[in-house]
């Protein structure tokens, strides 16, 4: 056995450490294996492989992008040239996209009569990407709201009166743009695309006749028994399996970095990785 995590986030999006001491924390909880997957940005992959090759870590380039399908899904992606053009272009005009959302956002919550700017939301961002989760913090910081999950119920979530709809790429997009940068396309934490086995693999199916090539089967987001069915479901489509924790730092409470898999679980040599 020994310890991966696959899917870390970083203060480049909306996780709370920098991508150097996530390959740090890394080390130090003897994790093998590593990529930062930042949502729809690749800002923090240079410094974070460069931290890894510092710190005796094995570091693989990641993403994870935001797909609609017709809910939202999660796109990994893994093992790409991060400097890919096409990948860059895409990420790009999706910023682009989420700061005219966010300034659509602050508008409505001023309608309300909350003394907000975009100023006080970019404080709370040290990123490329500035979202729903720097506007709350902002919030929280001037005595809007008491917690996170508060100031989205109350202002944010779907329905509530601060909530503008976003951008997103569709899931054949999602998966053509990381194989197109040279990686492979996982469906990230697969119990929050759809709870139905069923429908999971027909969903899966569709995926892969798109070109998905993995699923994160051992997730922090799964139980025991799920895990089994997930590995069970990826053997049947001939996709390979995938671990991560999903690790945001201090502000998911419970989240720890690392997953145990059996040595001989992953495919590491299409993924770059020599152990």
């Amino acid at each position: 056995m020994l310890l991966v995590d696959l899917h870390l986030h970083s203060d480049c999006s909306d996780g709370t450490e920098t991508p150097e001491n996530l390959a740090l924390m890394a080390r130090r909880h003897s994790i093998a294996v590593a990529s930062l997957t930042d949502h729809d940005t690749v800002e923090g992959v240079p410094s974070f492989l460069k931290a890894c090759k510092k710190w005796g870590v094995k570091g693989l380039s990641g993403v994870e992008l935001s797909a609609e399908y017709p809910s939202t899904m999660h796109i990994l992606g893994y093992g790409f040239d991060p400097s890919h053009d096409g990948m860059c272009v895409e990420l790009e005009n999706l910023r682009r996209h989420r700061d005219e959302r966010n300034l659509e956002i602050i508008e409505r919550l001023r309608a309300i009569g909350l003394d907000i700017s975009i100023e006080d939301v970019l404080e709370e961002s040290k990123g490329d990407v500035v979202a729903r989760p720097h506007v709350a913090r902002a919030m929280i910081r001037k005595g809007y709201s008491l917690s996170m999950r508060d100031c989205f119920e109350r202002y944010l979530k779907r329905g509530a009166p601060g909530y503008v709809s976003r951008k997103r790429l569709s899931p054949e997009r999602s998966i053509s743009l990381i194989r197109e940068a040279g990686g492979v396309p996982v469906l990230a934490h697969p119990i929050q695309t759809s709870r139905n086995l069923l429908e999971l693999k027909n969903i899966l199916f569709s995926l892969k006749e798109m070109g998905l090539w993995g699923l994160e089967c051992l997730s922090r987001h799964h139980e025991a028994d799920q895990i089994y069915q997930y590995m069970a479901m990826a053997s049947d489509l001939g996709l390979h399996c995938t671990a991560g924790s999903d690790y945001h730092g201090s502000n998911r409470i419970g989240v720890s970095m690392g997953v145990p898999v059996a040595e001989d679980l992953l495919p590491w040599a299409r993924l770059g990785i020599s152990l």
